[in-house]
């Protein structure tokens, strides 16, 4: 496969690209599930509530925060997470303008 040529496309569009790549696997979907449900920080609670090794959400936590979806803090000896309020409401933004933007129309194909 060839290597993705992002400085083609718009700012915007790579962004969207990379939050939505590291949001696309069901154990990051969970872990943002459950950041909004619990509408906190949380440190060690993953491990426990998904039955995932340490190592293994540290890895998909990493991934959510490069990303700027969440956010982490350091209390103590540990980091905590939660979700990153403006990256959050700007994705959702985007969402929304790319899903609203299509009008069902007739069949086109």
């Amino acid at each position: 496969m060839g290597t993705t040529k992002s400085e083609k496309f718009t700012a915007e569009q790579n962004r969207l690209a990379i939050q939505l790549k590291a949001i696309a696997h069901p154990a990051r979907i969970a872990i943002l599930q459950q950041l909004i449900k619990v509408n906190a920080c949380i440190c060690g609670e993953l491990v426990n509530e998904f039955g995932l090794a340490q190592a293994t959400i540290s890895q998909h936590l990493k991934e959510l925060k490069n990303a700027g979806i969440i956010q982490g803090n350091i209390e103590g000896a540990s980091v905590c997470y939660c979700i990153e309020p403006k990256a959050w409401k700007a994705l959702l933004e985007e969402l929304n303008g790319l899903f609203g933007s299509f009008k069902n129309g007739q069949n086109c194909c």
